[in-house]
């Protein structure tokens, strides 16, 4: 199996002399490092090209209601931590197709979940996809709907035996406080755009002075966002959050994708980066 993906692969580098990135599924643990160890000193011996394997394998979790959760991990070859990526409205684990990777590379196991509220923003969604058809629902309900989703994830990291990081986008920024509040595991959160989008309106700032661990928070750069962040921020005692504000900054962790931020995504990154070196070093 080893040496026919190596085959198929050097064929895809042969057809085009340029340097490639490629995307493989490869298993967990020492026998997924060692495909992609493999796989890489064959094709650049063979094709003289600079080649970088992203190693990331499928995941499906149960919700404890029963809901089949399906997810991307992004696996790093020897993990700080591991970071849960939730996303915002309408979206899915597509949302961090560029960022999962990115941050396996920076030596992060990064785990995408499709959240039950979700669409097709960026890319299928596989859990809404296999729930099928449903009663509309009041936007807040939808939203809390996710929890066990988000839950999932967490009690999926406990057993992975690191550090563990909650990362949030728009509505799922702000049901990472409650969560980090009910699992002392949750080492730290990084919050993309956080607000009271639920009808209790102060769910999200009650949750936040209940944190003891290092909170990244930020937002786009209008206004209303920054000052729901600093909101947000301020309620987490012991001066514990940072709160970074963008000059040029989109909503969601959509900030970080250049294609979407292209004046301001990589501003975001080096505080992303600084957060995370600090917390998970």
């Amino acid at each position: 199996m080893r040496g026919a993906a190596a085959l198929a692969l050097l064929a895809l580098a042969a057809c085009d002399p340029q340097p490639h990135t490629v995307t493989v599924d490869l298993p967990a643990g020492a026998v997924g490092d060692a495909m992609k160890n493999t796989l890489s000193e064959a094709l650049e011996s063979k094709s003289h090209l600079p080649l970088t394997i992203k190693a990331q394998r499928p995941v499906t979790l149960t919700a404890a209601d029963g809901v089949k959760v399906f997810a991307t991990d992004y696996r790093a070859d020897r993990p700080r931590a591991v970071i849960l990526l939730f996303h915002q409205a309408g979206s899915g684990k597509g949302e961090y197709a560029d960022i999962g990777p990115r941050l396996a590379k920076m030596g992060y196991d990064a785990l995408a979940i499709d959240q039950r509220s979700g669409g097709d923003l960026y890319g299928p969604n596989a859990t809404v996809k296999a729930l099928g058809t449903r009663e509309p629902q009041p936007e807040s309900a939808a939203y809390l709907s996710a929890e066990p989703d988000l839950q999932a994830a967490v009690d999926w990291a406990k057993r992975q035996k690191l550090p563990i990081i909650v990362w949030g986008s728009s509505y799922s920024s702000s049901l990472a406080f409650p969560l980090a509040a009910r699992n002392p595991e949750v080492k730290a959160v990084l919050a993309f755009s956080p607000g009271e989008y639920f009808d209790d309106k102060a769910l999200v700032e009650t949750a936040a002075t209940k944190l003891t661990v290092p909170v990244f928070v930020t937002s786009a750069s209008d206004a209303r966002e920054v000052a729901e962040a600093a909101k947000i921020a301020h309620a987490v005692p012991g001066g514990r959050a940072t709160q970074f504000i963008p000059k040029a900054g989109v909503h969601g962790s959509s900030t970080l994708n250049a294609s979407k931020n292209p004046k301001g995504a990589e501003d975001s990154w080096s505080a992303v980066t600084g957060f995370l070196r600090r917390v998970a070093p």
